[in-house]
């Protein structure tokens, strides 16, 4: 049954599908060289839904916060939430990276425009998540301390910061872009270790965040891709692509789990990271002219398509029958205070 007020629950880990759609256009694309025009066809369909998508959700985001700010300041003060916000500014790059694959150079300014919105945004997001570390304590915090909020979730404002490059560097900004690239990477295995330390210690996550575990499958992939446009030596590209299959056959005993949970949102937590996979698995395809890895490449972006696809219909589904956009479960996650 739909919500009477549903847009006050739109918070913004929605801009997780501009995300997925967005890696699955740019995977499409590097399919070209195997798959000719169909990939080129399939990468311009996906990519337009990207735009549309985060047309759609930016004018929805705006309406939400003129008449349910408060919805808002909830969701900036959650422990798991907050560190959604960052999907805006990542969605930004990706649809600038997506805008000079497909477009060329054409309309330079704008791709010029979002890349810096994008870039700008991520770094002010990285900041002002890992300034709540530094917050000072209230007499009333949690037990917990901060710990509620390490999540893999945490990934995406901290380590998003190595998608700058994607499209920075071609687009005349590789300075700024690999200083962001230099922070990401950085901070990469930081949140790692906090996560499973967070993990070992204080027990498993809420079964509702168990499709957040796949975003630790982006950053070794993204990282590698751009370690091969920059022309890193091909044992670099190589260890990257090593590290992110270990990441993705660790994660695949989750999806039963994750299967058993009923839709939401969170579950497009799984398309970027596969699509980030799948790109960088053809681009070591044309790196070292391996049948293997062009079949492999090819088998990841039939996965990727047919989850994100998925995905798709169960997001249109969840919209009409009212089972998205209304009160999440409470889940066993004490609130942080900033």
């Amino acid at each position: 049954m739909s919500h009477p007020t549903p847009l006050k629950f739109l918070m913004p880990g929605w801009f997780a599908i501009v995300m997925g759609l967005s890696g699955l256009a740019l995977a499409w694309h590097r399919a070209q060289g195997l798959l000719g025009d169909l990939a080129l066809g399939v990468a311009l369909v996906a990519g337009a839904a990207a735009t549309l998508a985060f047309g759609v959700l930016l004018v929805a985001s705006v309406l939400r916060w003129q008449r349910y700010p408060a919805a808002l300041a909830e969701d900036l003060r959650h422990p798991v939430r907050h560190a959604f916000i960052a999907t805006v500014p990542v969605s930004l790059l990706l649809l600038a990276t997506v805008g000079l694959a497909l477009g060329g150079g054409g309309g330079a300014a704008v791709l010029n425009a979002l890349w810096w919105l994008g870039s700008l945004g991520q770094l002010a997001a990285t900041v002002w998540v890992l300034g709540r570390w530094l917050a000072p304590a209230p007499a009333a915090a949690p037990a917990g301390g901060l710990w509620p909020a390490v999540t893999p979730v945490l990934l995406i404002p901290v380590v998003g910061n190595v998608v700058a490059p994607l499209a920075g560097v071609a687009l005349g900004h590789d300075l700024w872009a690999l200083a962001q690239f230099g922070l990401g990477a950085f901070l990469w295995p930081v949140v790692i270790v906090l996560v499973m330390v967070r993990r070992i210690a204080h027990g498993p996550l809420p079964d509702r965040v168990l499709p957040a575990w796949f975003i630790t499958l982006a950053p070794p992939a993204v990282i590698g891709v751009v370690a091969a446009q920059m022309g890193a030596p091909r044992a670099v590209v190589l260890g990257l692509w090593g590290t992110g299959l270990f990441f993705l056959l660790w994660l695949l005993p989750l999806v039963r789990r994750i299967a058993q949970q009923p839709f939401a949102v969170p579950f497009w937590a799984l398309s970027f990271p596969l699509a980030a996979f799948t790109v960088l698995t053809l681009r070591v395809a044309e790196l070292t002219l391996s049948g293997g890895f062009r079949t492999l490449g090819v088998l990841m972006l039939a996965l990727t398509s047919v989850v994100i696809v998925w995905l798709g219909f169960a997001t249109v589904r969840g919209l009409r029958e009212g089972s998205l956009l209304a009160p999440e479960p409470v889940a066993s996650i004490t609130p942080v205070t900033p």
